[in-house]
């Protein structure tokens, strides 16, 4: 994977769903998102994304949240890990970890389309928020 262009770290530009019904935008962890992706020469990839609107736990407790503390931190956090192919056009993530438990031993696609410094990597449609949306993030090689 030594040619491989993704190979190092991005940062988080944009995080834009667009709907498939109408065509809606809307961004999932709001306009401001920060996260990194990292895709490294051995064959892993490391995702972390977040709100910048997170809330802290009250009681400074990194196990014990309330209900809606742990809720809330959940809905503003996406992370994911595991071994990737790239394959032009395309890339798989072969997910071993991740913070939505239903993509934990799941491969997901994404459409790949590098230009200079940044990349976009986009999903075809999954559901999210109740509606099936297709995914675009923007990232910039730090």
């Amino acid at each position: 994977m030594a040619s491989n262009p993704l190979n190092g770290t991005w940062r988080l530009l944009s995080w834009e769903n667009r709907s498939v019904e109408d065509g809606q935008i809307s961004y999932p962890l709001g306009e401001d998102a920060s996260g990194y992706i990292m895709y490294n020469p051995d064959g892993y990839m490391f995702v972390a994304i977040m709100s910048p609107y997170r809330l802290k736990f009250a009681g400074g407790d990194l196990l014990s949240g309330t209900p809606e503390e742990e809720a809330q931190a959940e809905e503003t956090f996406l992370s994911y890990c595991g071994r990737y192919d790239f394959q032009g056009d395309k890339v798989i993530h072969h997910i071993e970890l991740s913070s939505f438990p239903n993509w934990a031993g799941v491969d997901q696609e994404r459409l790949v389309e590098l230009k200079g410094n940044r990349v976009t990597l986009s999903t075809h449609p999954i559901l999210m928020q109740g509606k099936q949306q297709t995914a675009h993030l923007i990232w910039e090689r730090v």
